[in-house]
């Protein structure tokens, strides 16, 4: 059955119409004269058979009915066009993959180390979207995520990858300057605002006395905390995967105990298995796997 949609032309006109509250500004912009705007609106009225516009002498306003319509046509010309230009930037002799991914994972492992899947295959481009919550992986628009262990991803295919172990970290220039007895209990200490409790499961899983676990300021991402650290704003509780360069070049130290416990499980999750997967997803995520293993070793 032949779908109802206006012309583009005619919402290209009403959306410049609407925006501008002119007809005249919209032919301006769209390089019309100002009598085809008013056709095109009143072809568009007329498939429509709603008025968009209320005419009062020689101007308009939109109609109520023609300020819902700019809101959904404006989205709908929005998104096209994204896609559109999403699909003029692919290569034409590649492909390309879209994954979603925890942020703080994303910057702080996953991208650095996406040079040396570009090298393994340069034909191939990786697309990276945060997404923070779990979410249904079938008709979302990604090929595939990176995320936490859920419930949520019953009925997709998932692969472990990591453990996510915390450590405490600070800016040698923090203990520097509060000196070489000072205690743990007695640094600032930060805290991430989803796991308020993480200090002190810590310091009766580490035998370390706080006398007040709760106190610290708070911050919404593990990056934040690492930042806040580096800054020498205190001690933050961080997944160890996280900072290894950092320790590396002397930037963080941990002078206590790691977490014993995992706190989470990260995987990647897939629609179908690797072995059934087109060859670019399939590439990326045997490449993934390796680089978690590696990591374990």
């Amino acid at each position: 059955m032949r779908r109802k949609i206006p012309s583009n032309t005619a919402l290209l006109a009403f959306e410049a119409a609407a925006r501008h509250g002119s007809f005249a500004r919209a032919a301006e912009e769209l390089a019309l004269t100002e009598g085809a705007i008013s056709r095109q609106i009143a072809r568009l009225e007329a498939f429509l058979g709603v008025a968009l516009f209320e005419r009062v002498g020689n101007r308009v306003r939109l109609a109520p009915n023609g300020v819902r319509y700019a809101v959904q046509v404006r989205e709908t010309l929005d998104r096209l066009e994204r896609d559109s230009l999403y699909l003029m930037g692919q290569p034409l002799d590649g492909a390309s993959i879209e994954i979603a991914a925890i942020p703080t994972f994303a910057t702080r492992w996953l991208i650095p180390r996406l040079k040396r899947f570009r090298n393994l295959h340069p034909n191939i481009t990786v697309h990276i979207a945060e997404r923070m919550e779990p979410f249904i992986l079938p008709g979302s628009g990604f090929d595939a995520a990176i995320h936490f262990q859920h419930p949520a991803w019953a009925g997709m295919h998932t692969h472990h990858l990591l453990e996510e172990l915390l450590v405490p970290v600070c800016s040698p220039a923090l203990l520097a300057d509060a000196g070489s007895n000072v205690s743990l209990d007695e640094l600032p200490r930060l805290h991430r605002r989803q796991n308020p409790d993480a200090w002190q499961l810590y310091a009766q899983e580490a035998g370390i006395v706080l006398t007040n676990p709760a106190v610290g300021a708070r911050y919404d991402l593990h990056s934040m905390l690492i930042e806040a650290a580096l800054a020498g704003l205190g001690v933050a509780l961080v997944p160890r995967l996280y900072v290894g360069a950092e320790l590396e070049q002397g930037r963080l130290i941990t002078p206590w105990p790691d977490s014993k416990a995992v706190t989470k499980n990260f995987c990647l999750v897939l629609p179908e298995p690797i072995e059934f997967g087109e060859g670019a997803l399939q590439a990326f995520a045997q490449w993934v796997l390796e680089e978690a293993r590696g990591c374990e070793l």
